[in-house]
């Protein structure tokens, strides 16, 4: 007897992650996150140049404000109707994001060590993995909104 393929995997949550909802989810999510890693450049910079910081520390100070910032925009316009408590949402983002930095970091030097990637093309591409990574543990787990 034949099995239809096709059909079978798009029931459950397949289907939930393979929708225009998700996928509008997933462009408001594009536009927080590029904003806000500009703004924690920026302040890295501003923190570095202008308030003479440790850069190591400065980096440190820029990405907890940066995914801080990109948190409240998660609650209120990404994500909106959590059920999460806003604590425990906020401990689970910042897994997702060790998680998300941890695989950049793997997936930067992979890029770069097996296939001679330049670094701002692996940079680029590992950033967009571990991204949409990121965006779906916070989408299934934390936010539980797929």
């Amino acid at each position: 007897m034949p099995v239809d393929l096709i059909g079978a995997p798009r029931d459950g949550w397949i289907r939930r992650l393979w929708s225009g909802r998700l996928a509008l989810l997933l462009i408001r999510n594009t536009v927080v996150s590029c904003t806000v890693f500009l703004f924690g450049l920026a302040l890295l910079w501003v923190l570095v140049e202008r308030g003479g910081m440790n850069k190591l520390g400065a980096a440190a100070l820029g990405f907890l404000v940066a995914n801080t910032i990109h948190y409240a925009f998660c609650r209120l316009w990404i994500f909106p109707g959590s059920d999460r408590p806003l604590s425990s949402g906020y401990m689970y983002f910042f897994i997702n994001s060790g998680i998300g930095l941890v695989s950049t970091i793997i997936l930067f030097d992979g890029f770069m060590t097996l296939m001679g990637s330049h670094y701002i093309a692996a940079r680029i591409v590992a950033s967009i993995l571990a991204g949409l990574t990121m965006f779906l543990l916070n989408a299934v787990l934390n936010f539980k909104c797929v």
